[in-house]
């Protein structure tokens, strides 16, 4: 029980290290590969026992994530390009009807995770190279 609290004690410690280190788009990086990475290990562990459990978490995430970026997208003072954001909305009303559709669908079919998985990481992937851009 010790070792788990450490384990837990020094993650949160790295992590409030990485917040005030790390850009905005480096946080917004990380993040969305730690999203696709939830549903790929769903999607590669599909015939598990806790599928539910692990895919509710994955999608929990993945929701949590997609409304703070409808919320930051939909401010009427947000610098980026009106196009781009309309853009990520669309994607964010995507992904939240493929995880309704998973959901809706009783959890089986591994495949309808792909589209997410993609999205955040071809998302992640291009806020990478926009920070090694910039740097």
């Amino acid at each position: 029980m010790q070792g788990n609290l450490a384990y837990k004690m020094g993650i949160n410690s790295y992590q409030q290290i990485e917040s005030k280190t790390l850009s905005p788009r480096q946080t917004e990086a990380r993040v969305l590969r730690k999203a696709a990475q939830k549903l790929r290990d769903c999607q590669e562990n599909w015939d598990l026992g806790d599928r539910r459990k692990r895919l509710e978490e994955a999608f929990e995430y993945n929701q949590r994530i997609w409304t703070i970026f409808q919320s930051e997208l939909t401010q009427p003072d947000h610098p980026m390009d009106k196009t781009l954001r309309q853009n990520l909305l669309n994607l964010s009303i995507f992904i939240e009807k493929q995880i309704f559709d998973v959901r809706a669908y009783g959890y089986s079919d591994p495949e309808k995770l792909t589209s997410i998985i993609n999205i955040n990481s071809g998302l992640a992937a291009g806020l990478s190279k926009t920070v090694s851009a910039v740097q």
